[in-house]
């Protein structure tokens, strides 16, 4: 889009990052000693600080702060980039105190930490904003939908992009309309770009008319495309077998390196975590038993991959285990949360059992959240493509979790359940290691800062 959103602009970004950080050191060197440091002194901090820079780097490209959107999130950089700097302050304290080849004066990182959050803040939210501006290209949308027209608000809504819609052609008329008003369009407005939506049976017929164009230098785009890249989701609307098809392999093993590492980590780390967990679960027996004297444990089958059924084991958290029996008027019994169950829900405490299921291999740490039978079987029905989530494992957290915040909970919820599924299928597309790494921490953060995933 801009050409801070392309590799060479990414690079620029880091190496941005890095000579920060660097006049970081010196700045808060001559603070300590009172005078500019000597080569010597700088030569000497640089092993040590070397190291932090590169866990700085490494953590900034997990939690997003190289995303090719960057500039979408200018309006929560604030938090994003001190969260990226509070954790490698306590991987620097924890470096600078225990590693015998760092440096002795612990003040020094200190002083680094307060200034280079500073001069982070100035480099990203002031000059580096300066620097991405561009002259914008004009460009020309042609779709129809509530997709298209949200791509169409996105894009024009602002200076985050490099290019901006001069004109909005629908497919509603005839293949020969449809492609006459778009050559006029081009036409009047010069464009240099093309965002059609190739799924929209009109475009597709149009393609011989868009493939002229490519030879006078115009860029054609795919809206599905431009629209995941935007909105982090796949676009519903888009989905067709021809999709489900293309990427059906990919989440059906072909990566076996990754699928490979991945159940290596989940069992690792679901079996250290789930050891630890283990000094909780006498503190919840007694709780719940003071609270109602029910069960502590409820176990309720969910669909997993392939659409087969799983057990799913929890912390009592309802009056009663959550059967999933619902009608389209809502479920057959009511369920209150108890007191307990209030709490070990917002901590997270209750999901503490599915660690086992992790170990056993029903379930992984990241992947789409499993659903009730009853549930999938309404879903299936009224939401196309829904068991397309049930190509891989389902997940303790995952993309939507993180994402998508109108999270239906034991009720139907056709709309909420639609947009959810939408970032299901960006992870079944999308899904790597470095993708895993992103949504724990942010997991991490979400269970942190209390607001629940």
């Amino acid at each position: 889009m801009n050409r801070f959103s392309s590799p060479k602009g990414i690079i620029i970004l880091v190496v941005g990052d890095v000579v920060v950080h660097i006049f970081s050191l010196i700045i808060s060197l001559a603070i300590r000693y009172g005078e500019i440091p000597t080569q010597m002194l700088l030569v000497d901090h640089m092993p040590s600080f070397l190291i932090l820079w590169a866990c700085f780097i490494l953590i900034s490209f997990i939690a997003g702060l190289y995303d090719k959107r960057i500039g979408l999130i200018q309006t929560r950089i604030t938090g994003l980039l001190l969260s990226v700097q509070v954790i490698n302050t306590v991987l620097g304290i924890i470096f600078f105190y225990f590693a015998p080849v760092a440096i002795a004066p612990k003040a020094n990182l200190f002083i680094y930490s307060l200034v280079s959050t500073g001069m982070l803040f100035l480099w990203r939210m002031v000059m580096f904003p300066i620097f991405s501006i561009s002259r914008k290209q004009d460009a020309v949308l042609i779709g129809d939908g509530e997709a298209i027209s949200n791509l169409n608000y996105e894009i024009n809504a602002g200076f985050r992009y490099g290019f901006t819609f001069k004109e909005y052609v629908t497919t509603k008329a005839s293949v020969a309309e449809t492609v006459a008003a778009l050559s006029a369009a081009v036409k009047r407005t010069n464009a240099t770009i093309i965002v059609a939506d190739l799924n929209n049976r009109n475009v597709e017929s149009a393609i011989p008319f868009l493939y002229s164009l490519i030879f006078s230098g115009i860029q054609i785009i795919d809206a599905s495309r431009l629209y995941e890249s935007v909105f982090d989701r796949i676009p519903l609307s888009m989905v067709r077998e021809r999709w489900l098809i293309e990427h059906s392999s990919t989440a059906l093993g072909i990566r076996y390196m990754y699928d490979t590492l991945k159940r290596l980590m989940d069992i690792i780390i679901a079996g250290i975590l789930g050891l630890i967990s283990l000094l909780v679960y006498p503190f919840v027996y007694i709780a719940i038993k003071f609270d109602d004297g029910g069960a502590t444990f409820v176990t309720q089958e969910r669909v997993g991959k392939n659409n087969q059924i799983i057990s799913m084991v929890k912390f009592r958290s309802m009056t009663a285990n959550d059967s999933g029996v619902y009608h389209q008027g809502g479920g057959q019994t009511v369920l209150k949360v108890t007191r307990v169950g209030r709490f070990i829900r917002l901590t997270r405490i209750d999901e503490l059992p599915q660690l086992w299921s992790v170990i056993k291999g029903d379930q992984s740490l990241i992947g789409p959240r499993p659903e009730l039978p009853a549930l999938t079987k309404v879903y299936e029905e009224q939401i196309p493509y829904y068991n397309a989530r049930h190509l891989i494992k389902p997940g303790l957290s995952g993309w939507a979790q993180i994402s998508h915040h109108a999270h239906p909970h034991h009720a139907i919820a056709v709309n909420d359940t639609r947009d959810k599924l939408s970032y299901d299928l960006f992870y079944v597309k999308n899904r790597s290691l470095l993708l895993d790494i992103r949504i724990a921490l942010q997991t991490l953060k979400a269970l942190i800062s209390r607001q629940g995933v």
